[in-house]
């Protein structure tokens, strides 16, 4: 599981901001819950005790996000890495995206509910053919 050693929370400890208000969090607490989470990919209340309660670890990164610091860690990062690293081929993990199963294409649980008129018909139009509409009376 990846955590933060000593070495890489040094190099980093400046860039984050003063504690203020709740500091049962460490910040490196906060980092390694954020790390938790890219790596398992589970939602915010599957986040284990060590972390902290789940809710303080979020508000916290959240508000760093806002405030630009996790960027900023981020810059700082990768200007310490060599020029033969191509970062402009990043991808984000998707996995975690949850669609509504009508735009999966997923099929109902009773399969296609159409009326006897239209399944006579064979067609899931609204408009009406020429053979089903009424003759005229002349």
């Amino acid at each position: 599981m990846m955590e933060l050693t000593d070495e890489q929370y040094e190099r980093i400890a400046p860039l984050l901001p003063r504690a203020r208000g709740n500091t049962r969090l460490s910040p490196r607490q906060v980092l390694n819950g954020l790390l938790y989470m890219a790596e398992q990919g589970c939602k915010w209340r599957a986040l284990p005790e060590r972390f902290g309660p789940w809710h303080t670890v979020y508000m916290r990164l959240n508000r760093w996000a806002k405030a630009g610091v996790l960027e900023r860690v981020s810059a700082a990062l990768l200007a310490e890495q060599p020029a033969a690293q191509d970062w402009d081929a990043l991808s984000l993990d998707s996995t975690i995206i949850q669609l509504h199963p009508d735009a999966s294409g997923a099929r109902r649980r009773g399969g296609a509910r159409r009326s006897a008129a239209r399944a006579a018909v064979g067609r899931a139009s609204s408009t009406r053919s020429p053979s089903t509409t009424a003759p005229s009376s002349s």
